[in-house]
């Protein structure tokens, strides 16, 4: 079979296209052919090893030691092992390998079968693979860490990225008012997907505006803690799910003192939790994904490259079968 190849870090064009062998399911394992995965802040690192402290947390200090790249996952049953009871053969399936080897950048992965779900009929194989980490990280960062009541006023920044776009959609199925704070390029965007108000991050500092908000969360750049603590209500929470590793080690080490009776905290997401339920809120039209560009498997360096210029609107999928092949 194909599969993506990391022989060392560095830049996108590291990675190797290769014949490698195919795998054989254990016994409450799966075999999927991939149709479709995505592109994550896990994938830049597995490849580049930057930032260098991800390395002593997934990759390896001084070499790749997961080969193949890839988390998301969505796919077909084409084998199955002995002790499997939840899938038969011809399902279509998707579902978060983090926890479990990664491998997705590969038209087959054997997958435990705890990992994976039923995707949703009316659900495409792309949509499905842009959900299982952006999806799940948004919904959990907000309605579990976050606390969001309907009525509340959330505050998203970046809100135009991958968890941005899925966390904009949820706040307003919440019930809550959204604020979004983007780049002017996003800002039809973001209101196309629910948001009330929108801050032009180029023009305005949502820290210094004299606004504050029940709830922030924040999945891109870097700001201080106490520009956050500034910008909250009394009793309110800020949840960091990503951005620079500065801001989520913050948020990790320091939130506890930050005191005022605010909430600050780091998300740890817990991978495919829910992902039935954000199956089913996609499946009906509630929330909606938003793709930004879709390369072949071939093309996972452009990829990736792309991703690592921070500019993405939504996700990146790649696309490792043709739908139905």
């Amino acid at each position: 079979m194909k599969a993506i190849q990391i022989p060392a870090y560095g830049a996108p064009d590291v990675i190797q296209l290769r014949d490698v062998a195919a795998p054989t399911p254990k016994a409450n394992e799966v075999l999927v052919k991939v149709v479709a995965t995505s592109v994550n802040f896990s994938t830049g690192l597995l490849v580049t090893g930057q930032p260098f402290l991800g390395r002593l947390m997934v990759g390896g200090p001084t070499t790749p030691k997961i080969k193949t790249p890839g988390n998301d996952l969505a796919g077909t049953v084409i084998a199955l092992g002995s002790a499997v009871t939840r899938f038969r053969l011809g399902d279509a399936v998707f579902g978060d390998l983090a926890g479990h080897g990664y491998g997705t950048y590969a038209e087959l992965v054997a997958v435990p079968e705890s990992a994976l779900t039923l995707k949703p009929a009316k659900l495409s194989f792309e949509d499905a693979a842009a959900a299982p980490e952006a999806g799940l990280v948004a919904l959990q960062g907000l309605r579990d860490l976050g606390g969001l009541q309907a009525g509340e006023h959330v505050l998203i920044v970046g809100a135009s990225g991958g968890i941005g776009t899925f966390a904009v959609q949820l706040a307003k199925y919440f019930g809550a008012e959204v604020t979004a704070v983007v780049s002017p390029r996003n800002i039809d965007l973001v209101r196309t997907l629910g948001a009330d108000h929108v801050i032009d991050y180029t023009r305005e500092d949502f820290a210094r505006n004299g606004q504050q908000y029940d709830l922030i969360l924040s999945t891109a750049g870097y700001r201080s803690l106490a520009d956050y603590k500034r910008a909250l209500k009394p009793g309110g929470r800020y949840v960091t799910t990503g951005g620079s590793l500065k801001q989520v080690f913050a948020a990790l080490l320091f939130g506890a003192l930050v005191g005022g009776g605010h909430k600050m905290a780091a998300l740890n997401v817990k991978p495919n939790k829910d992902l039935d339920y954000l199956g089913s809120l996609m499946e009906s039209g509630a929330v909606k994904v938003v793709i930004d560009r879709c390369y072949p498997l071939s093309q996972s360096a452009e990829a990736i490259r792309y991703y690592l210029t921070g500019k993405t609107r939504g996700k990146i999928i790649i696309q490792v079968a043709p739908e139905g092949a």
